[in-house]
């Protein structure tokens, strides 16, 4: 698999990575043998960025990435993980205390002395432009607690703050099809300063995957269920922000772009490999063929021009007049 520099962490990890959001909670449940079988099956076809959070389960997810860890000595796996989310949000909690605990938690989870990266999970907005909380972070890494630090955001505004930030070695955002804001302003700022990106919610929830329809139904412990108006967290998590019959409409646009032979959950992940500025995409997995496919895609042709604009124009009309510049 290609690899890239992860930004400021200097690391080099495969273009496809897997996000352990699924393996924790909000998408159902995983068992713990299928969530191990997942992970292996990703590693063993490349993937060595793994993208977890402290709040996945209240642990489960980093506890599952440690289990693993422990069955793979020496294998070359950048784990990623996140805090801030366990409590209220508010920018008072972000405070250097809470920091250490937040992370000794988050290690015992891993069993690991130093985690590779900790990023800030979704903060409330004012903490981004808080010295005391970039100082804090600069204090883990000193102190040998984290070997790096970076940011997961909502908005475009806050990436931009963020890649300020001379310690930020990374930010995670939403990017895919149905996302095309970051491409414009967030990705040639991280170039530019060195910082990596890190592109989460790359199927916008699986709707990109193209297995939807109006008769589909979710699990009532799914957030694609629960947090539809944004009742649980940001809405742009579900469906990146986009009105289910909208998306779907997209989708059905974008299909014939598709080559034969390939799954559009494929096609979907190569587009955003294929933006210049994005260090690792992290796709979910709730099982070992979703794992293995999502992998596959970095094996894959770059989209053509024509393709490219083809996706542009579908973004433009029928996403772009809903989300607006919300993102």
């Amino acid at each position: 698999m290609e690899k890239r520099v992860l930004g400021r962490t200097g690391r080099q990890v495969g273009v496809i990575g897997l996000g352990a959001w699924q393996l924790g909670a909000d998408w159902g449940e995983v068992a713990e043998d299928d969530a191990l079988a997942t992970l292996g099956a990703a590693v063993d076809d490349g993937v060595s960025f793994l993208d977890t959070a402290d709040v996945y389960g209240d642990g489960r997810s980093e506890q599952l990435i440690g289990t693993f860890l422990k069955s793979r000595p020496g294998a070359d796996i950048t784990v990623a993980t996140k805090m801030g989310r366990r409590v209220p949000q508010v920018p008072e909690a972000y405070t250097l205390d809470n920091f250490r605990a937040w992370n000794d938690r988050s290690r015992k989870n891993l069993g690991v002395d130093t985690l590779d990266l900790v990023q800030l999970h979704c903060p409330p907005t004012p903490v981004y432009s808080s010295d005391e909380v970039f100082d804090g972070l600069d204090t883990l890494v000193s102190e040998g607690r984290i070997a790096a630090y970076g940011v997961s955001v909502e908005t475009r505004a806050e990436a931009l703050t963020a890649i300020a930030r001379p310690g930020v070695a990374s930010v995670q955002l939403i990017l895919n099809m149905l996302r095309l804001g970051p491409l414009a302003d967030v990705l040639p700022a991280a170039r530019e300063a060195g910082v990596g990106i890190i592109a989460r919610v790359p199927l916008a929830s699986g709707l990109l995957s193209g297995k939807y329809d109006e008769h589909t139904t979710f699990a009532e412990n799914d957030h694609r269920n629960y947090n539809r108006h944004g009742e649980a967290f940001d809405v742009g998590e579900t469906f990146s922000g986009v009105d289910f019959a909208t998306g779907l409409e997209a989708v059905r646009r974008v299909a014939p772009l598709v080559p034969a032979g390939v799954a559009m959950a494929q096609f979907a992940l190569r587009w955003i490999v294929d933006q210049p500025g994005v260090s690792v995409v992290i796709p979910g997995a709730r099982n070992p063929k979703q794992a293995a496919g999502n992998a596959a895609a970095a094996d894959l042709a770059p989209l053509t021009e024509e393709q490219l604009g083809a996706v542009r124009a579908v973004y433009d009309e029928l996403i772009a007049p809903q989300i607006g510049q919300r993102w």
